[in-house]
């Protein structure tokens, strides 16, 4: 997804991405991933270590595996943001920004799913575990949007069996 915009000397392509990632849209998503990862932190280290005290089992058990995938994911969720921002302000290049997104593992698709005793766990870490989800849904589609910028990345134009899988593809080709 580009724009073209004629000059005199001829079009110039805008990227998308490069254009959304200075966009206001992008700033306040990041200064609310940001807000989030800070107040969830906030909340782990303080209140909720305490309200996870007086959970008898099973639910000491559920706020413990909800909480970690509250941790996780809002990680991974801070990490994408932070190197969407850093290409923008020109601290990594596109392939530095590639090579660390491969470390981020963003879900497909949301499909968290809340353990069984979800409902009976203290009402804050419901919220910041919804609030996640909803952060990770936002997320999800802008990386979508912005990997349909442009041409593939250039680590999958040279895969190294890109060429040998062309090749088979039109051995077995019986089109003609």
């Amino acid at each position: 997804m580009a724009e073209r915009s004629s000059s005199g000397e001829g079009d110039v392509t805008v990227s998308f991405g490069a254009k959304f990632a200075q966009s206001e849209q992008f700033k306040a998503v990041f200064r609310e991933g940001m807000a989030l990862v800070e107040e969830a932190a906030a909340y782990l280290d303080g209140e909720g270590r305490l309200e996870a005290r007086g959970l008898k089992p099973p639910l000491s058990l559920a706020y413990a595996t909800e909480s970690m995938r509250l941790t996780t994911r809002l990680m991974q969720l801070a990490s994408w943001l932070l190197i969407r921002r850093a290409v923008t302000e020109g601290e990594l290049s596109a392939e530095q920004a590639l090579e660390e997104q491969r470390k981020i593992k963003l879900p497909v698709k949301s499909g968290d799913h809340p353990t069984k005793d979800f409902e009976a766990l203290p009402e804050r870490l419901r919220f910041l575990v919804s609030e996640s989800l909803k952060l990770q849904d936002r997320v999800l589609r802008l990386d979508q949007m912005l990997n349909l910028d442009g041409d593939p990345p250039a680590s999958e134009a040279e895969h190294p069996l890109h060429r040998q899988m062309s090749q088979l593809r039109a051995a077995f080709d019986t089109s003609e």
